[in-house]
């Protein structure tokens, strides 16, 4: 296999690692602490969410992609699209308990999407 699969399949392991041992911490954090469990997720998703937006919009001017938003490639509209349904997603954990097998696969694959686009900045992502 080329570098290029090897390197992506990387990532995509890192991505699943990390959502599963989260899972199971938080399944234990739950198990002894309960709502305190539920703020502390809730805490560091919020946490998360500033430092990815602070960092990204960062990332982005060391790019020097404009900070008008019509002059923003399609890739960077996509991946603030993710991180708005990545937000939003506590909200649906918590409502919609039967989409949870779902969403167990779906986030990481956000992720991975995420990643990608990170990545490569495909520029053949009309716009």
């Amino acid at each position: 296999m080329s570098y290029a699969i090897y390197r992506w399949l990387h990532v995509v392991g890192i991505i699943l690692l990390f959502s599963a041992i989260g899972g199971l911490v938080m399944r234990q954090i739950t198990a002894t602490a309960g709502e305190a469990g539920r703020k502390l997720a809730g805490m560091t998703h919020g946490l998360a969410l500033l430092l990815i937006l602070f960092s990204g919009f960062g990332l982005l001017s060391r790019i020097q992609i404009p900070h008008s938003l019509s002059a923003w490639p399609a890739w960077v509209w996509i991946k603030v699209l993710i991180w708005l349904a990545l937000g939003g997603i506590v909200v649906l954990i918590r409502r919609a308990p039967g989409l949870a097998k779902v969403l167990w696969w779906g986030i990481p694959i956000l992720g991975v999407i995420a990643a990608y686009l990170a990545l490569t900045h495909p520029p053949y992502i009309a716009g």
